[in-house]
């Protein structure tokens, strides 16, 4: 399993919108072959603090993720409401 966490924060006035847009990524990302997990995560404590938790059963699987419209959608449609460049942390799985 490989996992990655991205850091997002996003402009305030952008909120709602990230969020929809996350969502559909989601629907989306969960039925790409080699998906297990695809959390979109809010902060209690800053709203516009996001971390999207993403995990695929290989490195392949992982990749072509990130080859798929509806990230290619996702990402160019967030862009502009992001308040700093999000930053993506890859972790190999160790259990389970």
């Amino acid at each position: 399993m490989v996992a990655t966490t991205v850091m997002v924060k996003v402009k305030q006035a952008h909120i709602n919108d990230f969020i929809r847009a996350c969502v559909m990524n989601h629907e989306h990302s969960i039925c790409e072959p080699g998906n297990m997990r695809f959390d979109v995560l809010q902060s209690a404590d800053d709203p516009t603090a996001f971390m999207l938790y993403e995990a695929y059963n290989s490195p392949l699987s992982a990749a072509a993720h990130k080859k798929t419209a509806h990230y290619a959608a996702w990402r160019d449609t967030v862009a502009d409401w992001m308040a700093e460049p999000r930053k993506g942390i890859p972790y190999t799985g160790i259990k389970p």
